[in-house]
């Protein structure tokens, strides 16, 4: 029996082609870590992202998990939907904790599971652009995992929150997946100049480009946040 190779948990591809006892789960596992991003807080080290670009590559594959559907449509579609439901799920329920814990979660000491700091720097994010926050967090990574929770705490209108929670989650899951899903096809037919490539073959590149790309406005924030604080001191 070879050793567990950790690192696989970092590769998005490792829990899309998950079986267990020889049944795929990898839909079920794409479902649950959406929620998990915001439902249970854990978004600053799970693959959120490029689990998603990469969902729309395998979208065949994991809507088998439990049903067949001939049509390519219709399988890239529903599974842009119940990823989408399970945003909505998660964003629902961060909210909720947020509103009941606001005051315990800013006097709650750091952990591997919690990091004080991102919940601060998410409450900036949220006091800056409002409601559309909401929007805009869905695309980066960590603070869409405490933005729900922000927006809890500062006792957001509900259904202005729910408005925006159904829109962002839509948005997120269809432009990655079906991203995901039609570059695929696109390469794999010739692409832009008439070599055919298979996406699946560079998993890991491509998800080292987009978590640099979502990843490039947290920083480029934080470049511009130090001279200021500098300045200051």
């Amino acid at each position: 029996m070879s050793d567990f190779d950790w690192m696989q948990l970092l590769n998005p591809e490792f829990y899309i082609t998950m079986t267990l006892g020889g049944v795929k789960v990898g839909l079920w596992i794409v479902l649950f870590i959406v929620f998990a991003e915001t439902g249970l807080f854990a978004g600053f080290f799970l693959p959120g992202d490029s689990l998603l670009f990469l969902a729309g590559i395998y979208s065949r594959d994991l809507v088998e998990n439990f049903t067949f559907i001939e049509s390519d449509l219709v399988n890239v579609t529903l599974l842009a939907v119940l990823v989408a439901v399970a945003g909505i799920i998660g964003n629902m329920v961060g909210y909720w904790f947020g509103s009941k814990s606001g005051y315990y979660l800013y006097k709650k000491e750091d952990s591997f599971w919690w990091k004080k700091k991102y919940l601060i720097q998410s409450k900036d994010f949220f006091e800056r652009y409002g409601g559309k926050a909401i929007i805009f967090a869905r695309f980066l990574p960590i603070v869409r995992t405490f933005a729900p929770i922000v927006a809890g705490i500062v006792t957001m209108d509900k259904k202005k929150f729910m408005f925006y929670n159904v829109v962002s989650s839509f948005l997120w899951s269809f432009i990655l997946i079906f991203s995901g899903h039609y570059l695929y096809g696109f390469f794999l037919k010739g692409g832009f100049f008439g070599e055919k490539i298979d996406l699946k073959e560079h998993i890991e590149k491509i998800v080292i480009a987009i978590i640099l790309i979502s990843t490039f406005p947290v920083f480029l924030k934080m470049i511009k946040k130090h001279p200021k604080e500098e300045t200051q001191e």
